[in-house]
């Protein structure tokens, strides 16, 4: 194969340094976009005059069947230094002197800049519909059981009792951040590069606003050198994977206690649990373990991006190679995380007597129980000192604050009566709680409503 650089170098270059500089094995997966672009970029030099429209014409059918055949699978690549050699390679054994033609008025600088903003668009749609999925599941969930108690914790103590309704929308607040923020990313980042050329543009009368709405960019980009030196869309999008993964991860933290023994909240389905190759009873979740894991390597593929950047001077360096790898990890391992994520907790068993009995034993209804003397004229911090008490009183004796007497509740103060039960009941608890953004079922009704009416 002759060497793309024969006219300036007189030898061939060694097998090591090809290994090392080759990056096909990497981003071979931008074949897509790398001929889609071509394709635009064809058609524009054939409208603008600067190669025949018969010539034109050619070169876009002709990548039109190689696109359609790697799509296949009936073609592969050939072994280039890149995509973008590797799709010109083919395209001139096909056409000759006319596929030659195809990089008029373009560098691999521009080139790679398209394709990755194009693969950075379809990811992040494809990131956004997981997140659509995974929140549509946790709202049905939430629908299910506005009425079912459990324990809300601070610092991993039993604090205040909440229902399971209200804690799934918590993680649906975070996955709407989550959604917003690669929304914003893709509208921010929605510029077409080509025709930036290597760095300073070039001198044939391109029509850069017609490529752009060919590949359905939103405009195009400002300045060559920015252009093709770029990559701070692929780095905010790593940097929203990383956060989307740090909340999956939080959920998966919460999931495994949950079905752990000690909490039996809930059970994992058999379908997405694994067992222990040496203790049968073993019941895992692992997906969620997992999901937690991997938020390791997406964090690591951000500082990845974010250290090859911090010293490189305008316009295009070697060093922008390393963005693909770490960057595609990164959205394969948001895709997936999201995939099995779903089916996961819609597949999930709650234990509702479990929750509820787990309400009454951590005495979340304490601070309820202080709130009805306050109600009563006492000032609170006298109120706190007095259900201090009576919490040590109850651990001491295995009672749970419901089923104290009103004996013993009136040598604690007058302002004790038989309406105290009533008000420190689980269920009157979080129904009182009836402010927007609290766990009160109708509240939470109206947080639910106000989630499926918003378009992101």
């Amino acid at each position: 194969m002759k060497s793309l650089y024969a006219g300036r170098f007189s030898k061939v270059a060694a097998d090591l340094l090809r290994q090392f500089n080759d990056s096909l094995d990497v981003d071979s997966r931008l074949y897509q976009e790398d001929i889609k672009g071509s394709i635009a970029h064809a058609k524009m030099l054939g409208k603008a005059g600067i190669i025949e429209a018969s010539e034109a014409q050619k070169i876009t059918a002709e990548l039109e069947i190689i696109l359609s055949e790697l799509t296949s699978g009936s073609l592969t690549l050939p072994n280039d230094e890149d995509i973008h050699m590797a799709v010109e390679t083919l395209l001139t054994e096909r056409l000759g002197e006319t596929g030659k033609r195809l990089h008029t008025a373009r560098s691999r600088n521009d080139q790679v800049a398209l394709d990755l903003r194009m693969y950075t668009k379809t990811a992040i749609d494809q990131i956004v519909t997981g997140i659509d999925q995974l929140m549509q599941v946790l709202i049905a969930i939430a629908k299910a059981h506005l009425d079912t108690a459990m324990p809300g914790y601070t610092h991993l103590q039993p604090a205040q009792p909440i229902t399971l309704a209200h804690h799934l929308m918590a993680w649906c607040e975070m996955l709407k951040r989550d959604k917003s923020r690669f929304n914003d990313a893709k509208a921010r980042m929605d510029e077409m590069p080509l025709g930036a050329g290597a760095l300073a543009a070039t001198t044939y009368p391109i029509d850069r606003a017609m490529v752009a709405a060919e590949l359905g960019f939103a405009r195009i980009t400002a300045n060559s050198m920015d252009a093709v030196s770029d990559r701070d869309f692929a780095i905010e999008t790593t940097f929203a994977i990383s956060l989307l993964m740090v909340h999956l991860s939080r959920m998966s933290e919460e999931i495994i206690f949950w079905c752990s023994a000690g909490f039996g909240f809930a059970t994992l389905d058999d379908a997405y649990a694994t067992g222990s190759s040496i203790m049968p009873q073993k019941k895992n979740p692992d997906i969620a373990e997992l999901v937690r894991g991997k938020t390791g390597r997406t964090i690591g593929d951000l500082t990845t991006l974010l250290t090859m950047m911090k010293g490189l001077p305008l316009a295009y360096n070697k060093d922008m190679q390393e963005d693909k790898e770490a960057f595609f990890d990164a959205v394969d391992t948001a895709v997936i995380s999201l995939a099995i994520f779903a089916p996961m907790v819609q597949t999930l068993t709650f234990n509702k007597d479990v929750m509820m009995q787990a309400c009454r034993k951590g005495f979340l209804n304490a601070t309820d129980a202080a709130d009805y003397l306050v109600k009563k004229g006492m000032a609170f911090r006298d109120a706190y000192t007095i259900i201090g008490t009576l919490v040590s009183y109850c651990i001491e004796n295995n009672l749970a604050i419901e089923a104290l007497g009103l004996e013993y509740l009136k040598t604690l103060s007058p302002l004790f009566a038989e309406d105290f039960f009533d008000a420190v009941a689980i269920s009157t608890c979080i129904a009182n709680r009836n402010v927007p953004g609290g766990p009160a079922p109708s509240a939470v009704q109206a947080h639910i409503a106000a989630m499926e009416g918003q378009s992101i």
